[in-house]
């Protein structure tokens, strides 16, 4: 990974002053991209894996300072277990293949939902991954795994419910959001879904709030560095007024 230059940036008709902060990704549309070709739905999710290495490249060689992606939602049980269990082996594969470069380009992995549903050989790739970036300042890589928008603020909810019992004092927005999961990164700049569906199926409700939305008919293992860019352009394009004039 090496940082865009000034001329670079240019070249893909983007301004590097107005990139977002913080980019989040719905990885949308692998089975049926694999359906399309008559493949099994596995192969699907395996070409999404693949993908994601040149979004994440391209993230971090273009200045974003966080990349939140959906990898398993707390909806996703409810599908085949085979289905379940090839994902889960995606996971433990991926971390075992790219975090060497991962780790040498700077990017620090987290996870954010709740991992105590996971094989315990998922939840330890995602721990030793996590252990082995910890101190990497470049890209912040928050893969959201059996995460839910809805549990997600219940969670803080309980959290804040806790310490007004103790303080006796109502919370304040910036006590909810420092529970969020996302605490630690920047306000979401960009949401991105691909595959056609324009919803938000119980991802970061509310650090959406003022986010910008993308959405494509494009199918994840399709979303190539130059869709990203595409997005990007879009984004830049956009007057955000946060409710102002």
């Amino acid at each position: 990974m090496a940082k865009l230059v000034e001329t670079e940036f240019s070249a893909l008709g983007l301004n590097p002053v107005r990139m977002p902060a913080h980019v989040a990704i719905i990885m949308d549309g692998n089975g049926r991209w694999a359906t399309k070709r008559g493949l099994p739905r596995a192969m699907g999710h395996r070409a999404g894996v693949n993908r994601l290495r040149e979004i994440i490249r391209f993230s971090s060689d273009s200045g974003v300072k966080a990349l939140t992606i959906y990898a398993f939602s707390t909806e996703n049980w409810k599908r085949p277990t085979d289905e379940i269990g090839v994902l889960c082996n995606l996971l433990v594969e991926y971390f075992s293949r790219e975090i060497d470069e991962l780790n040498e380009n700077g990017v620090r992995i987290l996870h954010i939902g709740d991992m105590s549903l996971f094989p315990a050989e998922v939840r330890d790739a995602v721990e030793k991954a996590e252990r082995r970036t910890q101190g990497n300042k470049g890209l912040k890589l928050n893969i959201a795994l059996n995460y839910g928008a809805k549990a997600e603020l219940l969670r803080a909810c309980r959290r804040l419910c806790e310490n007004a019992k103790e303080t006796g004092r109502i919370p304040d927005t910036q006590e909810l959001e420092a529970e969020l999961y996302t605490a630690d990164s920047p306000e979401l700049d960009l949401l991105i879904r691909t595959g056609g569906d324009i919803r938000l199926s119980n991802f970061l409700l509310y650090q959406a709030a003022y986010a910008e939305l993308y959405f494509t008919e494009t199918y994840w293992p399709d979303f190539t560095r130059d869709e990203y860019i595409k997005a990007l352009r879009v984004f830049q394009s956009h007057k955000r007024r946060f409710g102002g004039l």
